[in-house]
Parts: C-alpha cells; sequence; structure tokens
C-alpha cells in the first residue's frame, strides 16, 4: 500500500490591508506599515473644537508647514508600539544595572564634595527641562499631524518623562538617598541667575502654537546644543578632575541622544526639501531659535566649565551647524 501526501497551497485574497496596498501595493506589510500608514483620522469628526471653531479636531493647518504627503516624514528607527517598547525595556535593564552599580559602590557618593556640588548645579536641574521636553513633545503629539510623527513624538515624551527620571536618580546617588539634592537643584532651576536665560526660553516653548516649530526648536536646536554641552564636555571635564564615575550614569542619556537624532534629522530632511518655502519657514526658527538658546547657554557653561565653558558651547554650535547642512539648511 502507498500512501500518496499532498501538499496544498492556498492563495491568500490579499496580502495586506486595502490602504496599504493602495500606497504599497498588495505585498505583505511590516508591523511599522501596519500601525502608522494612514492611520490618522480625517473624517467624520463629530464636532469643531470649541478652542479653535476655525479648525477641524484634527487640522493639518495648525502649522505652516506643508507637504503633500504627512507620511513622507517616516521613523526610520520604524518604530511602533511593539518595537519601541522592547527596545526600551532591554535599555532599561541596562540602565538599572549601571545604576545599581554605581549605588553599592557609592560612585557618585564617595566624590568630593566640589564634584558633587558641580553635579547637582550643572546636571540634576536639567530634570526640569526633560519635563519642559516631556510638555513640548507632547503638544507636537496633540496637534501634529500624520501618524508618522506624532506617534514617534508620544514615545519621544514618554522618553523625556524617563530622562527626568534618571537625572532625578542621579542627584539621589549624589546624596545618599535623602532628596536633599532635588530640592537644591530646583531652587537653581527657579532662583540662580545662570539658570534663568534656559528655563525662560523652555517657557517660550510652551506658549509656541506651531507644532512643526515646537518640534525644531525642542529636539534640533535646544537639544542639539544642551546635549553635547551637559552631557559630553561637562562630563569630560569632570572626568579629568575626578575620574570616570560620573560617566558611568551618563551612557544612557548619550546612546538615547544618538537614537534619536535618527528620528528628527529624517523629519527635518524630509520636510526641508519638500518644497523651498518649507526651508525658508524652518530656517527662520532655527535662527531665531539657535541664537535665544545660545544667549541663554553661554552663562551656564559659564558657570559649569568655567574658562572652557565659552569655548565647549562654541564647540556644540558648530557641530550644530554642521547638521543643519546636511539637513539642508544654513549652517
Amino acid at each position: 500500500m502507498t500512501v500518496e501526501i499532498r501538499t496544498q497551497t492556498v492563495k491568500p485574497v490579499r496580502q495586506t490591508f486595502g490602504h496599504l496596498a493602495r500606497r504599497f501595493g498588495d505585498k505583505p506589510a511590516t508591523r511599522y506599515q501596519e500601525a502608522t500608514y494612514d492611520i490618522q483620522s480625517e473624517v467624520n469628526h463629530h464636532y469643531k473644537p470649541l478652542w479653535d471653531p476655525e479648525r477641524d479636531l484634527y487640522d493639518k493647518r495648525r502649522t505652516a508647514v506643508e507637504m503633500a504627503d504627512w507620511y513622507a516624514l517616516k521613523d526610520p528607527r520604524q518604530y511602533y508600539y511593539g518595537s519601541y517598547t522592547m527596545a526600551r525595556a532591554k535599555q532599561q535593564e541596562a540602565l538599572d544595572r549601571q545604576m545599581e552599580f554605581a549605588d553599592r559602590r557609592a560612585l557618585l557618593a564617595q566624590l568630593p564634595a566640589e564634584a558633587r556640588e558641580a553635579i547637582v548645579f550643572a546636571l540634576v536641574p536639567l530634570r526640569h527641562y526633560e519635563w519642559g521636553a516631556n510638555t513640548n513633545l507632547s503638544h507636537v503629539a496633540a496637534y501634529g499631524w500624520g501618524t508618522a510623527v506624532t506617534q514617534a513624538a508620544v514615545m519621544g515624551a514618554m522618553d523625556r518623562l524617563g530622562l527626568a527620571q534618571h537625572l532625578s536618580r542621579i542627584g539621589l546617588l549624589v546624596d545618599g538617598n535623602t532628596g536633599a539634592a532635588l530640592d537644591q537643584a530646583h531652587r537653581h532651576w527657579v532662583e540662580h541667575p545662570a539658570w534663568q536665560g534656559l528655563r525662560r526660553e523652555v517657557e517660550n516653548l510652551f506658549v509656541t502654537r506651531d507644532w512643526f516649530e515646537v518640534l525644531v526648536a525642542q529636539t534640533l536646536v535646544a537639544d542639539g546644543l544642551l546635549y553635547p554641552l551637559f552631557f559630553q564636555h561637562f562630563d569630560a571635564h569632570m572626568a579629568q578632575r575626578h575620574g570616570p564615575a560620573l560617566s558611568t550614569v551618563l551612557d544612557h542619556i548619550n546612546r538615547w541622544q544618538d537614537e534619536t537624532v535618527k528620528w528628527v534629522d529624517a523629519t527635518v530632511k524630509t520636510a526641508a526639501a519638500e518644497s523651498e518655502a518649507n526651508r525658508a519657514l524652518m530656517q527662520g526658527w532655527v535662527n531665531h531659535w539657535r541664537s535665544a538658546l545660545k544667549a541663554a547657554l553661554s552663562p551656564l557653561a559659564e558657570a559649569t566649565l568655567g574658562e572652557q565653558g565659552a569655548g565647549a558651547l562654541a564647540a556644540a554650535d558648530a557641530a550644530l551647524g554642521a547638521r543643519l547642512a546636511r539637513l539642508g539648511l544654513a549652517a
């Protein structure tokens, strides 16, 4: 007796959702495409927003930037909810190990008083800057248009809350978990003259209505100047004088910035290349916020890095200029 086993292939009627097939053709879509493209609600809105009756609940006119296809602003990291949460869970585990390592060996608590005061003055107040960045990216997520931008913005907003908590943990490592460093850092943020310029610009962003301008000012200009100044130059300054203890707890922040830059640069470069009007508009925003934030960071650079402060800020600004040139904007 012989048994003949046959295999049959069932051809699916379609390979993906209709809206993705219309955009990419009838072929299997990636999870990022399924979770991103053409998800934005466009029709059947139940009411006009009472606080902005001239516009729809979701409205492309809430920014002066114009795009033929807002989904051109895709995230090169291909982050959607699943991939984002898995990536951040792994990074959080690595970060927790770094913090536990520093806590068990009291790497920051055993630093000289001068070094601990410098950390409380220069780094711990940035937890308030990160909270401001959370608010600004929440604005982008709330009023932006197109899931490609808004989902990346809300993930960025959550990241900024995490960074604020991380800076708070650094303060607790410095003061032996008493919380005194956090209170002192808050006083620096609201009272110390050197911090008031940055605090003012963060609050100016709170009342900037164009969500794309907020995105450019916060993630490209402000972060582009501040992160190198504090997490590279100040870190190197401290390592030269007190060893690499601080660097062990700043590694996560620098890695996060390296990753986030990919999304920010792709978004800005694509929007600037869309039209000359977009490019000119964004150039004006960059010029305004770059000038304001350089002036705001100048006293902080001097207060935290002394004679090296002006040079460090100039180096950060030069790096930002080179980055702007790569994005199609004037350096």
